[in-house]
């Protein structure tokens, strides 16, 4: 079973983070030729000041 792990930056909507579930499950299912059923997506939302860019945190 295929399991995807997504990091992003806090602020997104549910919405937003439904549809990209969706969107990778059926890229994943599409190309590793399983069913839908068999995709896990872990999305782990991290605060802005945790996300380093440059060195400095992203806030």
């Amino acid at each position: 079973m295929p399991i995807i792990q997504v990091h992003v930056i806090e602020g997104r909507t549910d919405e937003q983070l439904s549809t990209l579930m969706e969107r990778l499950t059926v890229a994943a299912a599409e190309s590793l030729d399983v069913k839908k059923e068999q995709v896990r997506v872990l999305i782990q939302e991290v605060p802005n000041k945790h996300w380093g860019v440059g060195g400095k945190p992203k806030v």
